[in-house]
């Protein structure tokens, strides 16, 4: 397999795992205050098939993250992993009805030319 390949869906995965996580966390309100309700909260979270889909997708991104450690550096590797808040930002706004400001797109576009100039030099 392709190490950049591997870190490209590493970065997938990862993205996946993210929004998949904070749209079935929507669907079950907020964390309850009491210790008990909030083990049980947690425990039915846990039991919900797509956050399971997303804690699979994080351990499949790990097992593809050490495969690609094996053939690349890590200072070439993870500049890929820095536009998984980009790709959350844009994605949480379409899926996710989330909010976004000129700022945070600033700040993203910063991060994009950080990856392109760390490929570059």
């Amino acid at each position: 397999m392709n190490a950049y390949f591997a870190v490209i869906v590493t970065l997938f995965l990862t993205v996946y795992g993210q929004l998949i996580l904070k749209w079935r966390i929507l669907k079950y309100g907020s964390l309850p205050e009491e210790l008990k309700p909030k083990i049980l909260f947690l425990f039915k979270l846990f039991l919900d098939p797509y956050i399971l889909s997303g804690f699979f997708a994080a351990l499949l991104a790990s097992v593809l993250w050490m495969a690609a450690m094996t053939k690349l550096e890590l200072s070439k590797a993870y500049p890929v992993m820095s536009l998984a808040p980009a790709l959350v930002f844009f994605l949480s706004i379409l899926f996710l009805n989330e909010s976004y400001s000129h700022g945070k797109l600033v700040g993203l576009l910063l991060i994009g030319l950080g990856v392109i100039v760390t490929f570059k030099f």
